[in-house]
């Protein structure tokens, strides 16, 4: 790697290609980069949440996981509605499903697309076929949407019980 002009570029064969290069087939003897385990959790939660959302769905809502927050105070979390929401999505009503949680109706949305590409550029890489160029954040960035998201989310969850 080498730093030009405040641009990082990747030599490939005596060749520089910016970091964002057009998807390129595999060389041999060149390692996949391993998946980074954040998306991994991401992945397994968006599942979990899928699956769950596809049983709320089908039970008419019997079925679910109650929020331990709700039972506690009584008091709907930032997160509360965010499976009927999902529900209501899978059942093609996004009126509903934004009445339930508009946040995470944005959010979710964002953040699946975002892991499916990773995963998908990850096995594209793993099978030799084809090398996609990975989702990056900068150091800051990844310290600066995830407290961002979290503070929003409180705002959210003060704000819904409020009014």
């Amino acid at each position: 790697m080498h730093r030009t002009g405040g641009v990082r570029k990747t030599v490939t064969q005596g060749v520089y290609r910016g970091v964002m290069h057009p998807a390129h087939t595999m060389r041999s003897g060149v390692r996949p980069e391993p998946l980074d385990r954040r998306v991994l959790g991401l992945a397994g939660t968006l599942a979990a949440g899928g699956v769950l959302a596809v049983v709320n769905g089908l039970s008419g809502g019997r079925i679910g996981l109650p929020c331990p927050f709700h039972l506690v105070t009584g008091l709907n979390c930032p997160f509360c509605g965010t499976t009927r929401m999902a529900a209501a999505l899978l059942q093609g009503d996004p009126g509903r499903a934004w009445s339930f949680n508009p946040p995470m109706f944005v959010v979710l949305p964002i953040v699946a697309v975002a892991v499916g590409y990773q995963l998908l550029a990850w096995t594209l890489d793993r099978l030799g076929w084809i090398r996609l160029p990975r989702l990056r954040m900068s150091d800051r960035l990844q310290r600066v949407v995830p407290a961002t998201f979290l503070a929003g989310m409180a705002l959210y969850g003060v704000l819904r019980n409020l009014f």
